[in-house]
């Protein structure tokens, strides 16, 4: 027997229902014809005897629940579907408090929506509880259970009483704000997000993460099953560690980005998630460097490194290390975290959460090891690895590649070649000012400085690059920011 209408049946239970609501058949008379007639299940034919669609029902259902102190529903046209094809193996049950949604939306019983195969699988509890009268959503009296089931009066039966609270209260744990298609949803949705990011405006990006954030928050403050509730964690964490690598990128305020940082860790901690607190450590690794903190953020690289996540965050975690240890002067601790960082690429296992700006393809190694390089004197061997790895269109991020970009016009002045800086850096001055983010804008000042320290110095070209240099930070992009209140919350 059919659990759902088909496009054929649809269309003929359309003309069967406009003839029979021209005899002024009831909804419920139409249900009954349209399941005699086409061996529709009791749930498909009540849609179809009011002519709606799954996603119109899923809409139904949904601004329902929201009314229903203590009822959560997030539906969509393929739960609703799911609904309806139970209890074949591709559907899903529906609670008795979906019933009695559902049963309001039709306008019948909630019993009037199951037939003998639904009785047949459902628990026990739930037909009791359907037995019992079909339970109305009130105004909770007590914490739990929530206030959308009805205790039935205690009865003369002590053991039956029990048994029907025990049912009250599974069902209750049962339910939840959140299903399996909402959380793959928001999980590609804060995989966008990590993407977006390295091609999109920076401010619409964090925007956009900043509510989905406060989505996923919301979702948490309400209820869910643990293995649910653990999903929500980690996809919080992610998003704290997104807005607050963006926050670095975008204020000169560090400590508010290390306040996403905190948030994250607490996620992660929730959840349990090593890859999590991995990435949350190297977000946390990157916002202490750039805040002067380098052992730091060498500590909290280390830390990462130390839990083994899988993915390429490893592999950015040496990079982090690299980075910092050169930055004191410590010039062979940093070409070793280099080497691990080498050899967790080669033995790269797994893949990341998130992606995007959550990971660590070639080119972001390369942008690490070549500015280590040319921080420890080894300015030609960076020349030759950025102008190796710049070959071809660019596989990663706008900032990398511009980050990388200055590697190479500081090795091109080391090695005397004005000309060389120059053309290297042509590309960075053209970014437009929403991409001039905080670490780039960090390293044209460092250009600057090397430049000014060189032989070059006097030259007409380093006079026109540090003038070049000077007018290209007047519009970078957290001085825009500062100058627009609001931005990052319209």
């Amino acid at each position: 027997m059919a659990s759902t209408a088909t496009g054929a049946s649809r269309a003929a239970a359309d003309q069967l229902r406009a003839a029979m609501k021209k005899a002024d058949c009831t909804p419920g008379q139409i249900a009954l014809e349209i399941r005699g007639q086409f061996g529709i299940r009791p749930r498909a034919a009540w849609r179809l005897a009011h002519g709606l669609t799954l996603q119109e029902v899923a809409d139904r259902v949904n601004d329902l629940a929201s009314t229903r102190p203590g009822v959560a529903v997030a539906a969509d046209a393929s739960l609703a579907a799911r609904w309806e094809k139970w209890p074949s193996r591709t559907g899903r049950r529906p609670t008795p408090s979906v019933l009695v949604v559902l049963a309001e939306v039709f306008g019948c019983t909630a019993e009037d929506l199951i037939d003998f195969k639904d009785r047949q699988e459902m628990p026990p509890g739930d037909l009791q509880l359907l037995q019992h009268g079909a339970p109305r959503p009130q105004a909770p009296q007590r914490p739990a259970p929530p206030a959308d089931v009805v205790v039935p009066e205690p009865e003369a039966d002590p053991v039956q009483a029990a048994a029907t609270e025990s049912a009250v209260w599974a069902q209750w744990a049962e339910s939840t704000n959140v299903g399996d298609i909402a959380l793959e949803q928001l999980t590609a949705d804060v995989r966008a997000l990590g993407r977006d990011y390295l091609c999109r405006d920076p401010a619409i990006v964090f925007r956009d993460a900043r509510r989905l954030r406060d989505r996923i928050f919301e979702l948490l403050r309400g209820h869910q099953r643990p293995q649910q509730s653990s999903e929500l964690y980690v996809l919080a964490g992610y998003l704290c560690c997104l807005l607050a690598w963006m926050s670095s990128d975008l204020s000169p305020r560090l400590d508010y980005a290390d306040t996403q940082g905190r948030a994250a860790w607490l996620c992660a901690s929730l959840a349990d998630h090593t890859e999590l607190r991995a990435w949350t450590l190297s977000t946390r690794s990157k916002i202490a460097f750039w805040d002067g903190r380098f052992r730091d953020a060498i500590a909290f690289a280390r830390e990462g490194a130390a839990l083994q996540p899988s993915g390429t965050v490893g592999v950015l975690l040496a990079c982090q290390e690299a980075d910092a240890c050169s930055r004191l002067g410590a010039a062979e601790e940093a070409h070793a975290a280099l080497a691990r960082a080498h050899e967790a690429q080669e033995s790269l296992q797994g893949e990341d959460d998130v992606g995007g700006l959550l990971s660590c393809p070639d080119l972001r190694r390369v942008n690490y090891s070549t500015g280590v390089k040319l921080r420890t004197g080894r300015a030609s061997a960076a020349l030759k690895e950025a102008a190796d790895a710049l070959v071809g269109p660019s596989p990663h991020a706008y900032g990398t590649t511009a980050q990388m970009r200055i590697t190479l016009a500081c090795a091109h002045v080391a090695m005397g070649e004005s000309d060389g800086a120059a053309e290297a850096l042509r590309p960075v001055l053209t970014l437009t000012p929403e991409q001039r983010l905080a670490p780039i804008a960090e390293r044209m000042h460092e250009f600057a400085a090397f430049v000014a320290r060189s032989p070059m110095a006097k030259s007409r070209t380093a006079s026109n690059l540090q003038s070049a240099v000077k007018s290209w930070h007047l519009e970078s992009a957290p001085r825009q920011l500062a100058l627009s209140p609001g931005t990052l919350t319209n």
